[in-house]
């Protein structure tokens, strides 16, 4: 399976979006050091027999910086099926690198994520050797979203990766995921002025 429609004009309307809010934007304080945790619900389309599953998403981005107007940041995410008796679910760990761009009060991003993960089938995913129950494998996982922000320490988040996961039930090897996740963001502040008491001489 290869990219979908869906993918390719959720890439697009993400850009888009940035693109509109360009003429709006506003400078934002630059933090030397950036730390946000994230979670939410994750529905994903597993290309194998047409599995549809939900499940849960739980990161933390860690950033240094801004370069040329670019935010890079390492992330960590971890995702795991709430519903293991489908032909397949999947639970996974990855890390890799985002780069953010901010317009305002919206902001998109890319990453590229590798880890691994362990597929569940269900009652077992038959082929013309073996039934498996489960399998584990390296996943690379492109993607790209939005979070828009609600207040300073809040923002809502719309996700999604295209992962490349590496399965021998397959005759190529390979199954795509395109996981898509809807959550919030909570952002640190670490540009807090210090506390001065007045009553100090």
């Amino acid at each position: 399976m290869r990219p979908s429609v869906r993918t390719l004009l959720f890439f697009l309307s993400l850009f888009s979006i940035a693109w509109l809010a360009n003429a709006q934007a506003r400078p934002t304080a630059t933090q030397p050091l950036r730390l946000s945790v994230f979670g939410g619900a994750t529905g994903a389309d597993v290309g194998l027999a047409a599995t549809r599953n939900l499940g849960a998403t739980a990161g933390i981005d860690a950033g240094f910086g801004s370069f040329f107007g670019l935010q890079p940041a390492i992330e960590l995410r971890g995702t795991d099926a709430a519903d293991g008796h489908v032909v397949s679910s999947e639970k996974n760990a990855l890390i890799g690198i985002r780069i953010a761009h901010s317009f305002g009060r919206i902001q998109p991003y890319v990453d590229v994520l590798y880890g691994r993960g362990i597929l569940y089938y269900g009652n077992g995913y038959l082929t013309p050797t073996s039934i498996y129950t489960y399998t584990s494998g390296n996943i690379l996982s492109p993607g790209a979203g939005i979070d828009l922000a609600l207040t300073e320490h809040f923002s809502v988040k719309i996700d999604e990766q295209y992962q490349r996961v590496a399965t021998p039930v397959t005759a190529s090897h390979v199954i795509y995921i395109t996981p898509l996740t809807f959550g919030v963001v909570y952002h640190f502040n670490f540009n807090r002025r210090p506390h001065i008491d007045k009553r100090m001489p």
